[in-house]
């Protein structure tokens, strides 16, 4: 798995400085509404969204005419929280669930010029990540009784091309490797970006062979500020 990890990193960082010699590189971050599908046919309850962030680096490579790859190497949270009650009443409790991932997304966009050097773009693709860290948090009151608690996400110990096997399974672990779909549209204002995307995960969160967990996959607003580099 370690190798994997270090392959898709290598990777991930050579296609960055591919790019970014062609001063196509740009830095981006912003605000992550993470949330999880809570029905087998994908749904999600808005009470559960949590907010988290995202940092790193994305390509702009020209195809031709309007046509454009955006290659990215990411850090970014995924997660959801729940709560019952309010802080004050005789019973509240609230847990969040934090996930970080190293990600990789790749976008074919469309680039429609709207001016000098302003492009409004749209497109998709899939995006890759592996998980490196996270909180589980909790917190409540019972009849005037505080409690908290926090501990380390962990995550199964998978190797992606063993498609039949999960590594490392186990009650209160997360599925290591998340993949999924992208979409995307922004504004690109010279040297400015902003950009909302929305990551649809293809891939359970739980690493058990429960049906009940199957339907438990990551769903990720983003709304990004990036600089040209």
């Amino acid at each position: 798995m370690m190798k994997t990890i270090l392959c898709l990193a290598l990777a991930s960082t050579l296609a960055t400085a591919g790019f970014a010699q062609k001063s196509n590189a740009w830095i981006k971050g912003g605000l992550n509404l993470a949330n999880v599908s809570t029905t087998s046919d994908g749904r999600i309850d808005e009470a559960n969204m949590l907010p988290s962030f995202h940092v790193g680096l994305m390509g702009d490579i020209p195809i031709g005419g309007v046509v454009a790859l955006q290659p990215g190497l990411l850090f970014t949270g995924k997660g959801s929280k729940t709560q019952t009650g309010n802080p004050g009443d005789n019973y509240y409790f609230k847990a969040t669930s934090n996930p970080l991932y190293v990600e990789v997304p790749l976008n074919l966009i469309i680039k429609l010029p709207m001016a000098k050097e302003t492009n409004f773009f749209f497109g998709a693709g899939p995006y890759a990540a592996i998980g490196v860290a996270g909180k589980n948090k909790s917190e409540g009151e019972v009849v005037g009784v505080d409690f908290s608690g926090k501990e380390n996400i962990k995550f199964s110990d998978d190797d992606p091309t063993t498609l039949n096997n999960q590594e490392g399974a186990g009650l209160g672990r997360m599925r290591r490797f998340d993949f999924g779909l992208n979409g995307t549209v922004g504004l690109q204002l010279n040297s400015v970006l902003f950009s909302v995307n929305y990551g649809h995960g293809l891939t359970k969160i739980n690493s058990v062979a429960k049906n009940d967990d199957d339907k438990n996959k990551h769903r990720v607003f983003s709304f990004s500020l990036g600089f040209r580099l």
